[in-house]
């Protein structure tokens, strides 16, 4: 299996976070996003969307994230990162989706690129735009995991799932860009219980070969 990512991609951490709970080794490709690699043609050819992280698995080319975890889900389900039962999952998906749908996307870096040299906002203008959308949906991801049944130790239950997966680099994301996280102490609080697991340490950005 072979992992094609970018160390400060949030996409790419959270299947770094899945295959090492499933504890599945990989090797790992470098696409260095601030440099544009990702629009060479030799990764279009990999992955048309010219997006990271991009998986290799037996032949099979594999892209988005989600997709990655669905499919590590299905081909190696132990240890389970989706509940049991139609309810319990979907609440799962329900939280991974709130934060690789609906925060994500406004914030990544294609977003904050186009901000700059299209729209001519400057440093400090991109970053309140970051800190309005991150505030907008860490809001929702708290009321949901401080709203509903189903919270335990982590997102759901007392074992790590999909939706931990994404929740922690939206976390780190958040602190690099130094957001108040302190509106959302459920969050945080899930956001620590994940982190003193080393399969959750180990994937983080710092610790990446390729980080600068």
């Amino acid at each position: 299996m072979k992992l094609h990512g970018y160390f400060r991609s949030s996409a790419a951490f959270r299947v770094r976070i899945a295959l090492n709970l499933k504890g599945i080794a990989y090797d790992a490709a470098y696409v260095h996003l601030a440099k544009g690699e990702h629009r060479a043609p030799s990764y279009g050819a990999l992955n048309p969307q010219a997006l990271v992280p991009t998986l290799e698995d037996a032949g099979q080319l594999l892209t988005q994230s989600l997709a990655f975890i669905e499919y590590l889900e299905e081909t190696r389900p132990q240890p389970a990162l989706l509940p049991k039962g139609a309810a319990a999952r979907a609440r799962v998906r329900s939280l991974a989706l709130l934060i690789a749908c609906e925060i994500h996307p406004v914030n990544n870096l294609r977003v904050l690129q186009h901000l700059k040299r299209a729209l001519g906002q400057d440093e400090e203008q991109v970053n309140a735009w970051y800190r309005h959308w991150i505030a907008d949906g860490l809001a929702k991801l708290e009321a949901q995991l401080a709203g509903t049944a189903g919270t335990g130790r982590y997102s759901h239950g007392d074992a790590p799932t999909m939706a931990d997966c994404c929740l922690v680099p939206q976390v780190f994301n958040a602190q690099r860009y130094k957001c108040d996280t302190a509106p959302y102490p459920t969050v945080m609080r899930v956001f620590a219980e994940c982190m003193k697991i080393e399969a959750f340490d180990r994937a983080q950005p710092a610790k990446q070969p390729d980080a600068e």
